[in-house]
């Protein structure tokens, strides 16, 4: 396809920037008061953000010789759906609709609610907060895409900016903290890969740039570039992050809270930086969230452009319109139905499931069609890493916590009548 083709308008720099919205969300702001109350380690706590961040490193590796091979919009739903069968393809799309963007923005939505609420005490029902948020990202992006890309890339150098600010501040308080600290070491390798799964929640979307491939000029180089740059920046940044807001006040302070970065600023520089990083972690939140509402849809346009999926939520040559409908409505119910520490748990085991099969399906692809076809860097380690450590985490994510590996599976399991129902009625 010629890099002029007017639908590819995005290049490296707003491809990577759309990686880094997408991964800096509610996760990283609130992920590791939840690990804290089951590790009680600060220690064990950023080992499992540095592994999160291999894994995610690998799986962009991964991704970007997918994105290589296929070079269209669509993600996992179009790499299955070329690599396996349709069907296989089609419960990616659908996992994507539950459990890849609609919890996640939800989630996104629910941090931006804990994160206002706790430190501005707005006198409204919290829920309006991410409702307000969805559906301001969902009308931005429906109307005009060009100046919805622009406003992101706009958005995503401030927080960027405003977030290494933040990190140079506390690292530069933290020495005398950190050094009269003592905890305990013990490892349980249960806890540590529920964490995991949580973490990973945290840097989902390393492979953002793949669901709006179609969309990227010269995407056979520019998205694996995209995928690697985002999620390199945001493994930087997440543990600088982690270990200003593990340091900065005792464990008991933190574990088990939601809002670890606003308790981390006030010990750090009291009410007006608790406030300041207050307003950060929103417009972080917000990103996440305007990001998210961008590329799901582009998902469900391919799977309608296919025939898998009602005729009307196709793509009108520029924005898929009535997608973004759909995804901010779904999104818009969940934060009124769910709690967050659950979220986090469904999204992780099923979103790592999920790109556990994908990258599988990456490697027979590659013995089928051989090393000059599908270039894959580190092969066969990377993708080995990448399967066997999300598969780990996601087996005792089973043993830990089964009724949300339960919710996974069956969100996945249920695809499978409505893309029965769907393949003998004709797409409306």
């Amino acid at each position: 396809m010629s890099k002029e083709e007017p639908s590819r308008r995005l290049g490296v720099s707003s491809a990577s920037a759309l990686v880094v919205a997408n991964m800096i969300g509610a996760g990283v702001f609130t992920t590791s008061g939840f690990a804290l109350a089951d590790l009680g380690s600060r220690t064990i706590v950023l080992l499992a953000w540095f592994v999160g961040g291999i894994i995610a490193l690998c799986g962009a590796l991964c991704y970007g010789a997918l994105a290589r091979r296929f070079p269209e919009s669509g993600g996992e739903y179009l790499f299955l759906s070329r690599m396996i069968h349709p069907l296989a393809g089609f419960l990616a799309g659908w996992v994507s609709l539950l459990a890849g963007f609609t919890a996640p923005i939800a989630a996104a939505a629910l941090g931006l609610q804990a994160y206002i609420g706790y430190t501005f005490g707005p006198d409204v029902r919290p829920e309006w907060i991410g409702t307000i948020a969805i559906a301001a990202a969902g009308v931005i992006h429906g109307l005009r895409f060009r100046e919805g890309v622009w406003l992101q890339n706009a958005a995503v150098a401030l927080k960027l900016i405003l977030i290494f600010g933040f990190i140079a501040f506390g690292m530069s308080s933290l020495p005398e903290r950190a050094a009269s600290v003592a905890e305990p070491v013990d490892f349980v390798w249960g806890a540590f890969a529920v964490t995991l799964v949580w973490v990973s929640f945290s840097y989902s979307g390393w492979n953002a740039a793949v669901y709006i491939a179609g969309e990227v000029r010269d995407p056979e180089r520019n998205l694996p570039r995209s995928l690697l740059l985002g999620a390199g920046i945001v493994m930087a940044l997440y543990l600088g992050l982690n270990t200003v807001f593990l340091y900065a006040v005792p464990i008991e302070e933190l574990a088990g809270k939601v809002q670890v970065g606003a308790i981390a600023a006030r010990a750090l520089g009291g009410a007006p930086l608790e406030r300041g990083v207050s307003l950060l972690v929103g417009l972080a939140l917000f990103t996440s969230i305007w990001s998210m509402v961008m590329t799901g849809p582009r998902v469900y346009a391919k799977m309608a452009d296919d025939g898998l999926f009602p005729r009307f939520f196709r793509s009108d040559g520029a924005t898929p319109t009535a997608a973004i409908a759909l995804q901010a409505g779904a999104a818009i119910a969940v934060v009124w139905l769910s709690d967050l520490a659950e979220l986090f748990s469904y999204i992780g085991f099923t979103l790592g499931v999920s790109t556990a099969l994908t990258v599988s399906a990456l490697m027979f692809l590659r013995f089928r069609e051989g090393a000059n076809r599908v270039r894959v860097p580190g092969f066969p380690v990377v993708p080995i890493v990448f399967i066997c450590a999300t598969l780990w985490a996601a087996g005792f994510m089973v043993l830990r916590e089964p009724a949300q590996a339960g919710a996974g599976l069956i969100t996945a399991l249920t695809g499978v009548p409505v893309y029965y129902w769907l393949r003998r009625k004709p797409a409306a």
